[in-house]
């Protein structure tokens, strides 16, 4: 094939059309087409719900105390995020509420990608928790906290509800070269309502990257 300059222009117009951001996806639609699985929107009239959100309640306020009487020592905020999952774990546990790394498809517990729990209510119902941290300063901006990648091995299996967890964490004091990280609240949302934006890039692979045609020079220590 030739390649002429008009196809070389026509090509570029295709990868800056792509390189566009679709913005406002709800997150409903998202999931029932990555999973074939219905996002249950949270209803106040529905006595199941209520019960859950409760002892989600409850969960939150233990997981504060906890988090508070501790404290959690790290380096960085993103950090803790990945810690506060277990505290909810463990709060859930107490309160009698079964909850592990969600099954994927094939079959296999996966602690990576969303959602970060799927719990099992009394009535038998599953349902979703996604974990997160915010601060007083960030709670407002456009900084974006909340990630979803499509998978063929994906983590929803079931139509659910999809709770999300907000803490509210702050430093509190320095230990070493840790800060200690505490909270001082906590949000429960439901994720039916969220919108989400999906923004394009390019990527590729060490074998590519470091392929002998690639190399200018190279030397061992």
């Amino acid at each position: 094939m030739v390649v002429t300059d008009e196809y070389t222009e026509k090509l570029e117009n295709v990868i800056k059309q792509m390189l566009k951001p679709i913005k406002g996806i709800p997150f409903s639609i998202i999931i029932e087409s990555i999973s074939g699985h219905k996002v249950i929107r949270f209803d106040n009239g529905d006595a199941n719900h209520n019960d859950i959100l409760v002892k989600l309640i409850e969960v939150a306020k233990r997981t504060c105390m906890i988090v508070n009487n501790e404290g959690i020592k790290r380096p960085r905020p993103n950090e803790v995020g990945n810690d506060i999952e277990q505290y909810v774990v463990d709060s859930l546990h107490f309160y009698k509420i079964s909850a592990h790394k969600p099954i994927t498809k094939s079959g296999k517990q996966q602690s990576v990608g969303y959602p970060d729990i799927e719990i099992t209510t009394s009535q038998n119902h599953k349902h979703y928790i996604e974990c997160k941290i915010f601060s007083e300063k960030t709670k407002n901006t456009s900084m974006r906290s909340f990630y979803l990648s499509p998978s063929e091995d994906f983590k929803v299996n079931h139509d659910a509800i999809h709770f999300i967890m907000g803490f509210e964490v702050y430093v509190d004091s320095r230990s070493g070269s840790d800060n200690v990280y505490k909270t001082n609240g906590w949000k429960i949302l439901d994720a039916y309502q969220l919108e989400c934006d999906v923004k394009h890039e390019f990527n590729s692979n060490n074998a590519r990257l470091y392929k002998a045609s690639m190399v200018l020079a190279q030397g061992n220590v």
